[in-house]
């Protein structure tokens, strides 16, 4: 039984219709949770950061707790935190919620779900020569394993013993932090003594963000594939997280259409570096990749109505 071919020029419109609704889609999700990550608006105009109760609780994504606009705490920073506590506390909660976010998001959390990954694509967009994804990228992509093993865990776990809270990644790296949190509250006229306490520690996360954000112009995600340690995090989880991108294993053919397509460093479609951005949906020749939470198909290739026939 064979299904019917639409005409070329139906084709053509609804792929292009399709290419342009679906970035879109995935552009306002982030734009979405980035503004209900950071809804306290009234700390932006106050220059004071929020201390109610929903800052018990963590956002999927990478979202400063010291941030004006921020309602809740970031998991990296509250991961951290346990850890440095770990002497006196186990970090139950914490560690539960990656989990949790992990299972059922995986690093769709990344590709829709984090302010600071919308920064970076942004950032990307000014036209500008750009560094192609390569085998250096690739090796690259593992340095952000071995920042989650020495800054999120093990020197937390180290000065923990000394009863010391030492939360190393957020201390002295997170170009997240220190851009919305330091340098938005830095900036606010009503903190201004506290620019006269701003010391070298502020002066290197600061030079290391300026860094971090101009190499994401000319490389995609360049924090998000070579060192954020949360995007590590949930790459653990790729190969059993409820939603992202799935392939027909009957379908594909491995042309590698997928991969070259890709803007990251993937092997494979939905493995540990993948960010479920859906680009590879559209490239896809044999129309074998879908996005899907689970068995249920939320965004594929249109396939005509079973019962017809060419």
């Amino acid at each position: 039984m064979c299904w019917p071919k639409r005409s070329r020029s139906a084709r053509s419109v609804s792929v292009l219709t399709d290419r342009v609704k679906r970035p879109l889609t995935r552009r306002l999700i982030q734009l979405y949770s980035a503004l209900l990550y950071n809804a306290h608006l009234r700390g932006f105009v106050e220059g004071e950061i929020y201390t109610g109760p929903l800052k018990k609780i963590c956002v999927p994504g990478l979202n400063c707790y010291s941030c004006p606009g921020a309602v809740s705490a970031c998991p990296l920073g509250a991961l951290q935190n346990a850890v440095a506590s770990s002497a006196d506390r186990p970090a139950f909660y914490v560690v539960g919620l990656l989990l949790l976010f992990g299972l059922f998001l995986g690093r769709v959390i990344c590709g829709y779900l984090c302010p600071f990954g919308l920064i970076q694509e942004l950032l990307h967009k000014l036209p500008t020569k750009k560094v192609r994804k390569s085998s250096l990228t690739r090796k690259l992509s593992r340095v952000k394993y071995m920042i989650l093993l020495v800054f999120v865990l093990a020197v937390p776990v180290w000065f923990a013993l000394k009863r010391v809270p030492l939360p190393a990644f957020c201390k002295y790296i997170c170009p997240a932090g220190t851009l919305e949190g330091a340098v938005l509250l830095l900036l606010h006229p009503a903190n201004s003594e506290l620019r006269a306490l701003a010391g070298g520690l502020f002066w290197w996360k600061f030079s290391l963000m300026a860094v971090i954000l101009a190499a994401c112009v000319f490389v995609y995600r360049a924090f998000c594939r070579f060192l954020c340690p949360l995007g590590a995090i949930y790459g653990l989880f790729s190969r059993i997280a409820l939603l992202g991108v799935k392939v027909d294993p009957v379908r594909c053919t491995d042309c590698g259409a997928c991969v070259r397509a890709c803007p990251t460093d993937i092997l494979k479609v939905g493995d540990s570096e993948c960010v479920h951005c859906g680009n590879c949906i559209d490239v896809c020749p044999e129309k074998a990749i879908s996005f899907c939470a689970g068995k249920i198909v939320l965004h594929g290739p249109a396939l005509p109505e079973r019962g017809q026939q060419k």
